[in-house]
């Protein structure tokens, strides 16, 4: 029990240095690409910060634990909406881009809805899997190619200030610079959030929790903690883009990456309790997202404390087994 609780302050310590490291890195490759910064967090941050997930889950279906390989995913995408966006919220109000409205949101509820179908048989199976994962391929080629036909005049700006993002350096100092901060920051949040997922499940297991109820809270919280990290440090930093497109873009790479790729590899049984329960929970935090970021175009603290108790009481109601 004491290694478990070391492992899980271990974990915690890493993960706060590959979130600096990663949102760091990933400004300055905007800055490089001059695309906006929001595409960025849709795609290399989304993608870094969900490998845990994708470790994860994919080493769990391997070894039969479908309701870990599954629940991570539904759980993560639960905890990403109402734990991290609301607690960065009640930390700093957090500004919305249009294009997250019109674009990135209506993509992540599709594919919420999307999985849930396709579950609805209690099985995802290859080929499912397979088109999944080309949606995923499909929306990030579109992300990219209009994040560079979209850039605000104060993004173009703001691309004049890559030497201050890359500690002075420019050309291809500033290049290597950032890729290697993102790789870093890439691998500090996977090491951290296999110390904490592996502490935190070591103390469950010792409590005799369910691997449904491990998957859906304890590994989907830890495995989410680099979002939680990351937007934090980004909201903090004045990245608010950056902060909300992270977890929306993770939202969509678990679900179509993710599960996509998990049953291209082995087809995924899913547990009928995620499919009477869980899914209808990650259903609802996500249609909930939309009026709050619609309100004013901000996600302010209120609305951040109503999706922080909506997760809270999704939580106690796990727990208890209602």
């Amino acid at each position: 029990m004491i290694l478990d609780w070391l492992l899980i302050i271990a974990g915690l310590a890493l993960l706060v240095g590959g979130g600096e490291a990663l949102v760091r890195g990933a400004s300055g490759i905007a800055l490089l690409a001059k695309v906006a910064p929001a595409v960025v967090g849709l795609t290399i941050v989304a993608a870094g910060t969900s490998m845990p997930e994708f470790v994860v889950s994919l080493q769990s279906a391997l070894k039969g634990n479908s309701g870990i390989a599954v629940g991570n995913v539904v759980g993560s995408n639960i905890f990403n909406i109402a734990a991290i966006l609301g607690l960065t919220a009640l930390i700093k109000p957090l500004c919305i881009q249009g294009n997250t409205v019109r674009l990135e949101w209506p993509v992540m509820m599709l594919a919420a809805f999307q999985f849930h179908l396709l579950a609805r048989d209690g099985n995802v199976d290859r080929l499912e899997g397979g088109f999944l994962f080309a949606a995923l391929v499909a929306f990030t080629a579109y992300a990219v190619w209009i994040g560079r036909k979209s850039v605000t005049p104060a993004e173009k700006e703001g691309f004049g200030e890559l030497a201050t993002a890359s500690f002075g350096r420019t050309g291809n100092a500033a290049v290597t610079f950032n890729i290697v901060a993102v790789l870093l920051g890439i691998g500090l949040l996977a090491g951290g959030s296999t110390a904490l997922v592996r502490g935190a499940v070591g103390v469950a297991s010792a409590l005799g929790v369910s691997d449904t109820v491990i998957g859906l809270t304890i590994v989907a919280a830890g495995t989410s903690a680099p979002e939680l990290v990351t937007s934090i440090v980004a909201a903090w930093r004045g990245r608010d883009d950056i902060a909300v497109a992270n977890v929306v873009g993770s939202n969509i790479f678990n679900v179509l990456g993710i599960v996509g790729i998990t049953a291209m590899v082995r087809p995924l049984p899913v547990p009928a309790e995620i499919l009477t329960r869980d899914n209808w929970w990650m259903l609802g935090a996500s249609l909930l997202l939309f009026p709050l970021m619609k309100t004013d175009m901000r996600l302010n603290r209120v609305e951040g404390g109503v999706l922080l108790a909506g997760f809270v009481t999704y939580v106690v109601m796990l727990v208890r087994g209602i």
